[in-house]
C-alpha cells in the first residue's frame, strides 16, 4: 500500500511538473510584503504585466516567463518529491519488517536512513519552496524581494530525529541480542 502511494506521488510529481510548465496561464504568488503598508495614488510598485490583488497580498504575471514558470513550479513540486521519496523508503522499512521481523540490523538500519531523510529534507525542502516564492515575488515587484525563507512543517525534523535515535537504539539492541545468543 506505502509503495502504491509512493508511486502515485511520483506520479502527481511528474504529472504536476509536466503540465505546469506546458501551461499558459497566469503564475501567482502570495506575499506579505505590503500586507501593513498605506499605498500611495501610485498604487504598487510591480512590474509589467503583472496584476496585484486589492489587498496587496497576491501577484498575479500574465504570460510569465520561463524563469518565472520554474520558481513557480519550485513552490510546489519540492513537497511532492519529498512526500513521494519519504513513503518509498518508508514501504521499503515495512518489506524489511515483514521479511526479516522487527529487531534485525537491516530494520534499524532502513529506521535511520528514513529518519535522516526526513531530518535533512524537510529544511531542504522547505528552503527550495521558500527560495522559489521569494525570487518569484521579487520578479514581479522588485521592491517586495525579500531573502529566502524555510516554509514547511519543519517539525518533521524531530520526528526525523526521533526516527534517528530509534534506530540506534534498535542497533544497539540487535548487538545485545547477538551477544546473549552467543552466549547460550
Amino acid at each position: 500500500m506505502t509503495f502504491a502511494l509512493a508511486v502515485l506521488s511520483g506520479l502527481a510529481f511528474a504529472g504536476t511538473a509536466l503540465t505546469h510548465m506546458l501551461d499558459d496561464g497566469a503564475v501567482c504568488v502570495e506575499t506579505g510584503f505590503w500586507a501593513n503598508a498605506s499605498l500611495g495614488p501610485d498604487g504598487l510598485p510591480v512590474g509589467q504585466g503583472v496584476e496585484a490583488s486589492a489587498s496587496a497580498t497576491r501577484l498575479c504575471q500574465e504570460g510569465p516567463s520561463v524563469a518565472q514558470r520554474a520558481a513557480d513550479l519550485g513552490g510546489r513540486l519540492p513537497w511532492l518529491l519529498f512526500g513521494s521519496l519519504a513513503l518509498l523508503l518508508f514501504s521499503q522499512l515495512l518489506n524489511t519488517v515483514l521479511a526479516q521481523g522487527p529487531f534485525t540490523e537491516a530494520v534499524a538500519r532502513r529506521l535511520s536512513v528514513l529518519g535522516w531523510f526526513v531530518a535533512v529534507g524537510t529544511p531542504l525542502a522547505g528552503l527550495v519552496v521558500g527560495w522559489s516564492q521569494s525570487w518569484l515575488t521579487g520578479s514581479m515587484a522588485p521592491v517586495a524581494g525579500s531573502g529566502p525563507t524555510v516554509t514547511g512543517p519543519q517539525a518533521l525534523v524531530l520526528a526525523g530525529l526521533a526516527a534517528v535515535v530509534m534506530g540506534k537504539i534498535m542497533r544497539e539492541g540487535v548487538r545485545m541480542r547477538e551477544d546473549l545468543e552467543g552466549t547460550i
